[in-house]
């Protein structure tokens, strides 16, 4: 492991925090938007820098981090900046880096909240190939007036069928984040994903 996870933190902090919560939380309340995090943090390879800038907004010492794929720098580098612990246990996480060539049915191990604190359930970061230009999907619930329509690139086979479970388990079920480079698009547990 190389010295690389001590750079690469918001320039500055207070600011950056602030920018990136602020444009997480528009994304999610405006599902299939797209938020522009980049120039805010510099993660080591290969997690993105929208992913960066979202741990880095909303990890601390009580919200363990699962990451699929190991990559030593990325783990230590958010363990350096936020406090977050870096968990083995899948359940546990309050946020998971998904790898961008795992299984979309094993998503449902993460953390979905219970009956009584149905927000304590997972965040999911997916690294996708871009967030214009792929297939279409058609997005509708809270926050999208009529209809929203995203293309991201290199979704996982089955992901349709999965967030489609994961919504009607409502109101528990965990939130996914895609990230593309300096990019994040949310997706709710409350949006319903139609293909076209």
């Amino acid at each position: 492991m190389s010295l690389a996870f001590v750079d690469g933190g918001f320039a500055e902090p207070v600011f950056g925090s602030q920018h990136a919560f602020r444009a997480l939380m528009d994304a999610f309340a405006r599902p299939g938007s797209i938020a522009d995090l980049s120039g805010l943090a510099v993660p080591p390879a290969p997690m993105s820098p929208a992913a960066g800038a979202f741990l880095l907004a909303l990890a601390d010492q009580d919200t363990p981090v699962f990451f699929e794929t190991d990559m030593p720098d990325a783990q230590a580098w958010v363990g350096f900046h936020t406090g977050a612990t870096v968990t083995r246990d899948a359940p546990s996480a309050r946020f998971v880096h998904l790898s961008d060539a795992g299984d979309a049915a094993a998503w449902n191990r993460f953390a979905r909240g219970t009956a009584e604190y149905p927000d304590r359930s997972a965040s999911l970061l997916l690294p996708v190939a871009g967030l214009r230009g792929g297939q279409s999907l058609i997005l509708k619930g809270p926050g999208i007036e009529t209809t929203r329509e995203i293309a991201p690139q290199g979704l996982p086979r089955g992901f349709a069928d999965v967030m489609a479970a994961n919504r009607a388990g409502f109101p528990l079920g965990f939130d996914l984040v895609l990230v593309a480079g300096g990019e994040a698009l949310a997706l709710p547990r409350t949006t319903r994903i139609e293909e076209v």
